[in-house]
């Protein structure tokens, strides 16, 4: 009915050709399929209805109608072809449906009675069921068990383990529970819980093993200086021993040492640190030899090195090691301030040094790679350049011989000690010679006060000897010999002064003093015998000569003092070659080699005793410009008194007495004699000159002004007194009247002015055959213009002038002859 009212409503279609009507079939029959289909949108395909062209809707409902009709009278015969079949079907279910029904009854009935029946079977069923899922239960857990107990053991052993510090063992324990038990039963929660613990407590063994090795090492720090202390006494007993054996050596005795510092040089080891050999001395075999493993005890290292290499992190543990021993590298080469003060200072840093290294030596020898030789190398390096340098600092402020000298044993044990255990010592040995030139050094001040002392003790006066036993105590101090002194009888007199022998004496106990530092420097006896000629030059050329310097400066040393000074001098001078004697039999090195030093001695007293008689011209004159100082001439009196002036005849009386003490002088012996003569003669010689230049610049000072005749005369007097003085022949040993000449120029000077001989004095100028050859005419034309007529007060030749207007004129020529002779020798 719906299809005929669609069908109704639309208006007829208009004509269309056969072809037509086939594409439009086609394209509606394509819109209902699609519309038919339940997968594709509706609103598209109706869009396309109605969009397509003018009425096409139209079409649409008019083929839309017809196909439902088509699909109506497909229904419909459908279903009147199944009616019947239907309708017989229905029959059947109504005939079974009484067979159903009685059937049901029968099997209630059937399943009640046998329920009935199977409930007690159902019962015990249930009780069988449970009882086997129990026993299989149980056989699991059995089976689990037994897995799971050796577990448990073994982590109950590493708590044991851990509880008595095993830690080694406890690291394997947990390898073996990591790699073997726990993957085991590694589904269980304890298990589980077990395997996460494991890791922490590897990081506590690390922290507990890395708690012990600060423990040792901090403790290590106190036990290095036992340690050290007991290396180097092993090494001094060692020294010793060789020293003994060297000396059984050379008497054909022989003892192989007991023990040696550096034992892996040796078969049986001790500990691994020391050694020792048998020996048939039982005594000193059985002596308990102390090594570093039995003053310190090395596990904790040993164990934090094992737990470190087990947990696979050595590395770190080495670094850290080498780090922290670094640090207490510098601290132990760090100084005391004052250790420069005693030897215990010097001692207790060397022992802490040793004691650092036998451990790291213990360390190297004992453990593998945990230090390495290139370690230790670096290590020792470092530390020699900053004992080097600590020693030369600390040991220039030392001032005490005898403490230098211990340092210097000191510093032997050491490089010996350490030298024994594999380290290069050669730069300590090197450093020796600077500490030696400081203990000379040390030693050169001493024996500088020694010298002072026995200087100011002395009193400059021959040795008297009473008794023939004095005599010999004296020689046997000093090797003094002379034939003429030892055939004279007692009681005499020996040349020298008492400080003669003493510094003889001192000056062997320098040598004696200087050899014990040369002693175990390991150096040939010819370097020995170097050391010690060079030692001695420097006592004698540098602190003695000082010393005698000083003493021939000193104001109380006077002319006598001088002279035995000078004596002195003559016989330590001789004494040198038995200096070189002395060294000679002390090195058993011949004074013919090659490379030999001599003694200085020679010029040493040489130079004193020139410094001595320079001294002694020097006190002269100045003597004699104190006498000259006194002299009060009157230079415009009219005549002189007819004598001497009287500072003048004090002098020449100071100078007679002087030079009588070189008179008194022993001269016995030639040398003495002869010395004593040139000594005497010069310093006579340069008095003579001093005094002569002296009266010459008394005269001929700018600022005398005017001379007189008189005043000419008087001073013409006193130097007639100096000529009878060196006439009258004051030291011995002048020939003719040498002495004289000391004069001549002030004699030539006053001869022209008195005599007034100008005429002869200008016409035999220049020839060598001159009366007045030593007059310069400078000179001459000085004291001349003294004498012109200045002024008309006090002018000496104003008589001249009211007299004799000629000669007045013949001065005036001579002035003006003498400037041109000036004049021409300036040119």
């Amino acid at each position: 009915m719906a299809g005929a009212r669609v069908h109704a409503a639309l208006p007829d279609p208009p004509l269309q050709s056969e072809d037509e009507n086939k594409e439009e079939e086609k394209a509606f029959g394509n819109i209902f399929a699609e519309l038919e289909s339940v997968d594709l949108p509706l609103g598209t395909t109706l869009r396309s209805i109605y969009d397509d062209q003018p009425n096409a809707h139209k079409r649409f409902m008019e083929k839309l109608d017809a196909r439902i009709r088509n699909h109506d009278r497909e229904i419909e015969k459908m279903c009147n072809f199944h009616h019947q079949g239907f309708v017989d079907a229905i029959t059947e279910l109504l005939k079974v449906r009484a067979d159903a029904e009685k059937l049901m009854g029968q099997v209630t009935d059937t399943n009640r009675r046998l329920q009935e029946a199977g409930r007690e079977v159902t019962a015990q069923t249930e009780e069988v069921i449970r009882c086997r899922i129990q026993q299989r239960n149980m056989a699991t857990t059995v089976e689990k068990l037994q897995l799971c107990i050796p577990v448990l053991e073994m982590y109950s052993k590493l708590k044991e383990q851990l509880e008595s510090k095993r830690y080694y063992a406890a690291l394997k324990t947990m390898e073996q529970l990591e790699k073997v038990y726990i993957p085991r039963v590694s589904q269980y929660r304890f298990c589980q819980i077990m395997a996460e613990n494991l890791p922490k407590l590897r990081e506590e063994i690390k922290e507990i093993s890395m708690s012990d090795l600060k423990d040792f090492l901090e403790s290590i720090r106190k036990h290095s200086d036992k340690v050290g202390e007991t290396a180097m006494r092993q090494a001094q007993q060692h020294r010793t021993f060789n020293s003994a054996v060297a000396k059984q050596a050379s008497t054909g005795h022989y003892t192989k040492p007991v023990y040696s510092l550096n034992g892996r040089t040796h078969s049986h080891a001790h500990n691994g640190l020391m050694m020792e050999e048998d020996s048939g001395d039982e005594e000193e075999a059985d002596e308990e030899i102390l090594t570093a493993q039995d003053l310190v005890d090395f596990s904790p290292v040993y164990r934090c090195l094992h737990i470190y290499t087990v947990l696979g992190d050595r590395e770190t543990f080495e670094n850290y090691y080498r780090k922290q021993r670094k640090k207490q590298a510098r601290l132990v080469l760090q100084p005391q301030a004052n250790m420069h003060e005693t030897v215990e200072g010097y001692r207790r840093y060397f022992n802490q040094i040793v004691g650092f290294f036998v451990v790291e030596d213990h360390i190297l020898h004992a453990t593998q790679g945990l230090v390495t030789r290139a370690f230790t190398d670096e290590l020792w390096n470092m530390a020699l350049s900053k004992i080097i340098a600590v020693l030369r600092t600390h040991s220039s402020y030392c001032d005490d011989p005898d403490l230098v000298l211990e340092l210097k044993n000191l510093i032997v044990i050491f490089a010996d000690t350490l030298q024994g255990y594999g380290f290069p010592v050669n730069r300590l040995f090197d450093l020796l010679f600077e500490v030696r030139d400081q203990y000379n050094e040390t030693l050169l001040k001493k024996w500088a006060l020694v010298f002072r002392e026995i200087f100011e003790m002395d009193n400059y006066s021959p040795i008297p000897v009473e008794t023939e036993e004095e005599y010999k105590l004296v020689v046997s101090r000093f090797p003094f010999h002379d034939a003429e002194i030892e055939k004279q009888d007692f009681p005499k007199k020996l040349p020298m002064s008492q400080s003669v022998p003493q510094i003889y004496t001192q000056v062997k106990e320098f040598i004696y003093a200087s050899l014990k530092f040369s002693e175990s420097l390991h150096r040939s006896s010819t370097e020995i015998d170097d050391m010690l000629r060079k030692s001695t030059n420097l006592l004698l050329t540098r602190t003695l000569s000082s010393c005698l310097q000083n003493l021939i400066k000193k104001p109380h040393i006077g002319l006598t003092e001088l002279v035995q000074i000078i004596i002195n001098t003559t016989h330590l001078e001789q004494a040198c070659r038995y200096l070189e004697e002395f060294i000679t039999n002390i090195t058993n090195v011949s004074p013919e080699t090659v490379h030999t030093t001599r003694l200085y001695g020679l010029s040493t007293f040489k130079d004193a005793r020139h410094a001595a008689e320079g001294e002694i011209y020097t006190k002269l004159n100045q003597k004699i410009d104190e006498f000259i100082q006194l002299a009060d001439y009157e230079w415009g009196m009219a005549e002189s008194d007819g004598r001497a002036s009287g500072y003048l005849m004090d002098l020449i009386n100071f100078l007679r007495s002087t030079f009588q003490v070189f008179t008194h002088l022993p001269n016995n012996n030639n040398d003495h004699a002869s010395m004593s003569g040139k000594v005497a003669q010069t310093a006579c010689m340069s008095a003579c000159k001093h005094l002569s230049t002296s009266l010459m610049q008394m005269l001929l000072d700018t600022e005398l002004k005017q001379v007189s005749m008189g005043a000419i005369q008087q001073f013409n007097l006193d130097v007639i007194q100096c000529e009878l003085f060196a006439s009258s022949e004051p030291v011995p040993g002048f020939q003719g009247d040498t002495l004289q000449l000391a004069f001549i120029d002030l004699r030539q000077l006053l001869d022209l002015f008195m005599v007034w001989d100008w005429s002869t004095y200008l016409a035999d100028y220049g020839q060598p055959t001159s009366k007045y050859l030593r007059v310069n005419p400078a000179t001459a034309l000085a004291l001349l213009e003294k004498m012109k007529d200045t002024s008309k007060k006090n002018n000496i030749f104003s008589q001249f002038r009211k007299n004799d207007r000629d000669k007045q004129k013949l001065i005036e020529t001579v002035v003006k002859q003498l400037r041109s002779l000036v004049n021409g020798m300036s040119s």
